[in-house]
């Protein structure tokens, strides 16, 4: 199954079985049944795909995340969505748009979860680069609990043209960094917004910052000095989200 995508865990599996998402066939852990895993495997018959049922051993071999909950879809590869089509759908959208673009995000808990609260926070899509950063992984989808399903994930080779692409279409662009003078809630996230993200250990590279209309931060008053990167996008998204709903 090398070159087949994995989703493993409950919640993802269920969600893709939901969301018509393609899937070759479900595998569940042999032993009792939850209620959780029985609904699963109701989904999967009323779709009319293959469940098997394996050892625990065997689901151990075969699980990547290490988090399977004793089911696992199997599914042809991952397809990221294309730029070019999310921006052209924010465009025509009667609201204002709301992306979220990662620049250079390694850890797949860090990914999961920004999807998952893009996708609650009602963005438009989430960006992320082609190399030096991690995809749509297992533990990504896991992590995620099946966001990916309802979502565009997008993967380009240069962030920073992906911005100017954005700006070109009538996005401001919007930079998270530690040490901008302005706070992230004296910022107007009514307009149409890509929030920059940068990655864990470096921040935001240069030129994508450069690239950024401006900077907010959020602001620190404890002894450490930086919020994990999944955290300060949700604290950003809903700001925004808080923003527009009190337009």
């Amino acid at each position: 199954m090398a070159d087949k995508r994995i989703i493993e865990g409950r919640n993802p599996v269920r969600e893709a079985l939901l969301g018509h998402c393609q899937i070759d066939e479900i595998i569940i852990s042999a032993g009792p049944s939850s209620p959780g895993l029985r609904d699963i495997v109701r989904l999967a018959q009323d779709r009319h795909i293959r469940v098997k049922r394996v050892t625990q051993e065997e689901m151990a071999r075969l699980s990547r995340s290490r988090s399977h909950q004793g089911v696992i879809a199997v599914c042809p590869p991952y397809e990221y969505g294309d730029f070019t089509r999310l921006l052209e759908s924010v465009r025509q959208s009667s609201r204002p748009a709301l992306l979220v673009v990662l620049d250079g995000i390694e850890d797949p808990g860090n990914l999961g979860s920004i999807i998952r609260t893009s996708e609650c926070a009602g963005a438009d899509g989430v960006v992320v680069r082609e190399r030096r950063a991690v995809g749509v992984t297992p533990a990504v989808e896991k992590a995620a609990a099946g966001a990916t399903q309802h979502l565009p994930v997008c993967r380009v080779s240069n962030i920073r043209n992906a911005l100017e692409q954005a700006k070109d279409a009538g996005i401001w662009v919007v930079g998270a960094t530690g040490d901008s003078s302005r706070a992230y809630y004296e910022a107007d996230l009514t307009v149409p917004l890509a929030l920059v993200i940068g990655s864990e250990g470096k921040g935001l590279s240069r030129l994508v910052r450069e690239t950024c209309d401006y900077t907010v931060s959020v602001p620190m008053f404890g002894k450490i000095s930086s919020l994990n990167a999944a955290v300060a996008a949700a604290i950003m998204m809903y700001e925004a989200v808080r923003q527009r709903l009190c337009r």
